[in-house]
């Protein structure tokens, strides 16, 4: 295998170190920042050493197999919140009414596959019964910040021909305005039902749940005429994992640790272009 080690800054005395831990043959320099370390036998054992030293010094690690390359795959998959965003929709449209604080916490059970997606949804949307629709505009103009790497990777994948989807378990209001601004291929999310000008809590039509997501990759793949194989899928929540587990690469970001510990990457530190370092 491969090891890649990347970071916002590195030290080569400190590459080194975990080089040898890896009993790595040859490090070569990808850039300024990231390192691939060659001929690195790979297992658990290993991999819990690896994981140790690189949190310690601010690294992301990936073992992966050597000659994988980006044109490999045909489409790039994504979560929205927390992925290719910052924030939890959600979690800010609350704060509109007050009660960001009981929504987060319903929010982070999910993430951390504590409670089942669909009946937290519910749950927290229904707190945002009454809430005036124009706070959905306030969130997106005043707290809404794409993640770090974001544009420098949709860039890179869109160069090299793959096609961008972008599955998410929040809202179209948000994800139809980030495939209109960053020119996105596909988006399926659930609507938020609005009457009157007012949120009534609850969606229309099906919930964007684990299972739905994965059914969107494979009608998407199905479409593209390709094997999930073919598809990067980038999640940070469990009701990811699904979508993440068909794909030919998965990648964690910033990522609750039931989801970490399934990704065949995870990037902890650096942007979103990480997914760039991994293939060659």
């Amino acid at each position: 295998m491969n090891l890649i080690l990347q970071g916002l800054a590195t030290d080569r005395p400190t590459i080194d170190r975990i080089a040898a831990l890896a009993d790595a043959q040859r490090i070569i320099p990808i850039h300024a920042n990231a390192y691939r370390c060659e001929s690195v036998v790979y297992s658990d054992a290993l991999k819990t050493q690896v994981d140790a030293a690189c949190l310690a010094a601010g690294l992301d690690y990936t073992f992966i197999a050597p000659g994988r390359k980006l044109s490999d795959f045909r489409l790039v998959a994504m979560d929205m919140d927390s992925t290719l965003i910052t924030i939890e929709c959600i979690d800010e449209i609350a704060d509109m009414q007050g009660l960001k604080p009981q929504v987060a916490e319903i929010t982070e059970a999910a993430m951390r596959g504590e409670i089942e997606f669909r009946e937290s949804l519910t749950r927290r949307v229904s707190l945002l019964k009454g809430l005036d629709a124009a706070a959905l505009q306030r969130v997106y103009d005043e707290r809404l910040r794409l993640s770090p790497g974001a544009e420098k990777m949709l860039a890179a994948v869109k160069a090299a021909g793959l096609k961008t989807l972008l599955v998410s378990g929040g809202f179209t209001y948000f994800t139809d305005r980030m495939k209109a601004r960053l020119g996105l291929d596909y988006t399926h999310s659930n609507v938020l039902e609005i009457i009157d000008g007012k949120l009534t809590g609850r969606v229309t039509g099906g919930i964007v749940d684990a299972d739905e997501k994965q059914h969107m990759v494979q009608r998407v793949c199905g479409e593209l005429g390709i094997p999930c194989s073919q598809a990067i899928v980038m999640g940070d929540g469990a009701n990811d994992l699904k979508m993440m587990r068909i794909s030919g690469l998965s990648v964690a970001f910033r990522a609750k640790p039931i989801v970490r510990a399934q990704a065949d990457a995870a990037l902890n530190f650096v942007g979103l272009d990480g997914i760039l370092t991994l293939l060659e």
